[in-house]
């Protein structure tokens, strides 16, 4: 890895958020190219000399090479990794913030994505009896809250919500409007039990109706995640529990799980609807892997509500701007959603300059008043559309 020092703007963001974790030796896990906001970080393949350490893994010993991560000297040996959004041991991210491929290292918690092998680790596997981790960013109230917040509850004068975001993301959108959180991997993580008190303090000193988890993506640490919502359930019984999900990595029995956990309000965002433009808006190169995860999002979002629109208030949202979306496409998005539900509230996003993509413009109060008009006229009834004016809902309701 090195740097390109035309496109390096010292923001120090690889000093501060995304840090390396080898020291500045690079191990080839990928997580400071990913993060850099503006791609100064550059790929070089290059032949080295790699000598053996050993490492002890579960009581065996091994040789493995040397300048690799932890979860690549893994794979290495034979160690499987399993599906994003599985039970067991995953690694979904790669970038060091959601802490589902953790194991024991030298009797501690710790990454394996990120974390250069060293001679002598110990490393144990089995990592089911011990509280799992994740960065946690916040919590904060909001007065708008997120794609499933239900649209009456939201008067643009009190919180509605209390939330928090959590660091690490399976996509890897060039305009996220969260990259301090989802490529954050220097904050100290919490415990679900530690997030859910923060959570519930912070609801209860606003009065808020609702708690909400966002990212990043949440759903990338399973067991987090369920424990999570136990914790929170059983400190706010009757709460409305939200989340917010790209739906990517969600499965039947993880959405079960989730509900049975106390989750009651849940958003999707399958953020298209035509392949081409899924993999623009999520920067997925693979056409199979973004084709998987773009039919994944659409799939789980109509099981949540055939299965769960009795006991869990859903939504479903997308990001507009016409440098990646026309208006035709959006009116297909219209009609898969009319099939699932009309009655579906639906979300639309402004997407604005940030990140990697400072060349796009935000779109006019005028351009997204015309998304809600082609929504609604799909049979759609409960529009909201975000603006740089505030948020219009349904019915002309006057933005907030």
């Amino acid at each position: 890895m090195s740097i390109d020092r035309e496109k390096c703007v010292k923001c120090g963001f690889c000093e501060s958020v995304s840090i390396c974790p080898g020291g500045g030796k690079c191990i080839g896990c990928l997580a400071c190219y990913y993060a850099c906001p503006y791609e100064a970080r550059v790929l070089r393949l290059e032949e080295v000399e790699c000598g053996l350490i050993k490492i002890t893994v579960d009581g065996v010993e091994y040789a493995v090479p040397d300048g690799v991560s932890v979860r690549e000297a893994l794979e290495g040996i034979g160690i499987k990794f399993g599906d994003p959004g599985s039970r067991g041991l995953t690694a979904p991210c790669g970038l060091g913030g959601c802490w589902a491929c953790a194991v024991l290292i030298d009797g501690g918690l710790e990454r394996t994505c990120i974390t250069p092998v060293r001679d002598g680790m110990s490393i144990e596997l089995d990592v089911e009896g011990v509280e799992p981790l994740r960065i946690v960013h916040g919590p904060q109230p909001h007065r708008v809250g997120g794609k499933a917040t239900p649209w009456w509850e939201v008067d643009g004068m009190r919180y509605v919500e209390a939330a928090i975001w959590l660091a690490g993301c399976n996509l890897r959108c060039p305009q996220c409007q969260n990259y301090h959180v989802t490529y954050d991997n220097s904050s100290m993580p919490m415990t679900p039990l530690e997030a859910a008190r923060r959570l519930t303090e912070c609801g209860r000193i606003y009065g808020t109706s609702g708690l909400a988890v966002s990212g990043g993506e949440p759903t990338l640490n399973r067991r987090w995640l369920v424990e999570f919502f136990r914790r929170l359930r059983s400190m706010n019984p009757g709460a409305r529990l939200h989340l917010d999900s790209n739906g990517t990595i969600l499965t039947r029995n993880y959405v079960d799980e989730l509900v049975e956990a106390g989750c009651n309000n849940i958003g999707i965002e399958p953020k298209a609807i035509r392949l081409e433009t899924y993999m623009r808006i999520t920067g997925i190169r693979d056409e199979e892997l973004a084709k998987k995860y773009l039919e994944n999002s659409w799939n789980i979002l109509e099981y949540v509500v055939s299965s769960y629109s009795d006991r869990v208030y859903v939504g479903a949202g997308f990001a507009y701007n016409p440098a990646w979306m026309s208006l035709e496409e959006v009116a297909e998005i219209g009609d898969r959603i009319a099939s699932i539900d009309p009655r579906l509230q639906v979300t639309v996003l402004d997407y604005f300059p940030i990140f990697r993509r400072r060349d796009i413009r935000r779109p006019t109060v005028s351009m997204m008043l015309e998304v809600k008009r082609v929504l609604e006229e799909r049979g759609l009834r409960t529009v909201i559309v975000q603006t740089s004016m505030g948020h219009f809902g349904p019915g002309g309701r006057y933005p907030h």
